[in-house]
């Protein structure tokens, strides 16, 4: 789905992106709403409004949001979907950068091999471009702001998507009704079909993430990762194939360093994953074979555990064999 939106913001014109954008707040608050009325899943809200910290980081990943998807469906309307494409691509190169520099996480080799490709990347694209890639950037770091912003705050994805969206929604409104007033809005002057497409930006919004936050818990994380490069994959094609746009042989020498970022940083991904996944079958079979020799130990005739006082389990040793006694308890 968040692939083939592309295909879905040109059909909101003549409404420009500013507009498109303020329904898109409006109507996804409605449509989580009424899923959270279906769910019945209110109790989050007043332990949030008693911390005003993490209402500062939603009205902050509120604010950041919107540029992406302001700006999104901007590239995407004026022909620009190859390039706000690469912003996703360079998504996960930007968020591993922001990982070292803020949060000051360590990089494997291979890591840091992919980031510094990426960085090539877009000085070989800034090249072919004339100019940096602003839109790729824009997109990739509001969007990872988005991400390290949702991190801190640490709440569901639908409850994240309520609260950011009710931040959103005084200012989008008042906004479609300045447009009104001005006699300049879109809605319902180009038939019910056309307000029914402004309306259903909410769905298009809700419904990939909601999917998202269910693919998520029951998806593992390394598949959920390479899953999500689906997305600007499809729209890359979209804006060759179907949009048309001019590929000149820097812009694929640009996206082919990121693509080969990419493939190390999935590489590297699954073969930490493997060994992690090793490392830990390996000792669950330790601490099962500890368990066994422990239950073999407390057998009639080698010892046994009794409780002390206060709850301390003590373990008895047997005694020797040939002796008459005991020695110490070991604790």
């Amino acid at each position: 789905m968040w692939g083939l939106v592309p295909l879905f913001w040109p059909l909101l014109k003549p409404a420009g992106a500013m507009e498109i954008l303020a329904h898109r707040m409006v109507w996804s608050l409605a449509v989580v709403g009424l899923a959270l009325l279906a769910l019945r899943r209110w109790g989050w809200i007043r332990e949030l409004l008693g911390q005003p910290r993490k209402l500062g980081l939603i009205a902050l990943a509120a604010a950041v949001i919107t540029v992406n998807w302001g700006l999104y469906i901007w590239a995407v309307n004026a022909g620009q979907v190859v390039e706000a494409s690469l912003g996703y691509f360079i998504n996960p190169l930007v968020t591993i950068a922001m990982g070292v520099l803020l949060l000051k996480e360590r990089l494997r080799p291979a890591q840091w091999a992919a980031v510094g490709t990426g960085l090539a990347a877009v000085v070989v694209l800034a090249v072919g471009y004339g100019r940096p890639p602003w839109i790729s950037l824009t997109l990739a770091f509001s969007f990872a702001v988005y991400g390290l912003v949702k991190k801190k705050v640490n709440i569901g994805g639908l409850e994240s998507l309520a609260a950011e969206t009710a931040v959103q929604f005084l200012p989008a409104l008042a906004y479609l009704m300045w447009l009104g007033a001005q006699g300049s809005a879109h809605f319902g002057a180009h038939g019910a079909g056309h307000a029914a497409l402004l309306a259903a930006t909410g769905v298009v919004t809700a419904v990939p993430l909601v999917c998202f936050g269910a693919a998520a818990i029951r998806v593992p994380l390394s598949t959920l990762g390479l899953l999500q490069y689906l997305a600007p994959v499809f729209q890359f094609l979209l804006g060759v194939v179907y949009f048309h746009e001019a590929m000149p042989p820097e812009r694929w020498a640009g996206f082919s360093l990121v693509w080969l970022a990419l493939s190390v940083l999935t590489w590297d991904a699954l073969r930490t994953s493997r060994r992690t996944r090793a490392e830990a079958a390996a000792l669950r079979r330790a601490a099962a074979r500890a368990a066994a020799a422990g239950a073999a130990a407390e057998a009639p005739g080698a010892g046994g555990t009794v409780e002390a006082p206060g709850g301390d389990a003590v373990t008895t040793a047997a005694p020797p064999a040939g002796r008459g006694r005991t020695e110490a308890p070991k604790v």
